[in-house]
């Protein structure tokens, strides 16, 4: 299993919809490396849900239902989407302030790519994530 970061503008998508569709295709991606990303995902993969620009902050973990397909929204038929469950929310939303502030996660491929809207997340991080905000994984 492979863990990732994906993000969303909660005004646009968030992450109580996500919950209320259970199911939703992670739609719009319009990034190159974050295509190769979203292209990488495997059945069974996790991610935390972010809601970027309000909030910033991890609020809930997801799982890659079905894998990388032409994504509906593009007109060109260059870009790919997947397809998402919700598993449930963070206890403690993890802050973008918090995963700053933290030594450990200086690494972090949010923190070093912060345009990214799709990013791996490494086992070592991804424990210490959950550990941050409560989530037994």
């Amino acid at each position: 299993m492979a863990y990732w970061l994906i993000k969303s503008e909660p005004d646009a998508f968030s992450w109580s919809e996500q919950v209320e569709n259970d199911i939703e295709p992670w739609t719009g991606v319009r990034n190159h490396q974050a295509k190769k990303n979203l292209a990488a995902m495997k059945v069974g993969d996790r991610a935390f849900f972010y809601h970027s620009n309000v909030g910033r902050e991890i609020v809930g973990v997801v799982e890659v239902v079905r894998e990388a397909y032409p994504d509906p929204t593009a007109t060109d038929g260059r870009w790919v989407c997947v397809d998402m469950r919700a598993i449930g929310p963070m206890p403690h939303p993890v802050t973008l302030a918090a995963m700053k502030a933290d030594p450990d996660l200086a690494d972090l491929a949010l923190i070093r790519q912060s345009r990214l809207s799709v990013v791996p997340v490494s086992d070592a991080h991804w424990g210490h994530l959950c550990r941050m905000g409560g989530w037994n994984s």
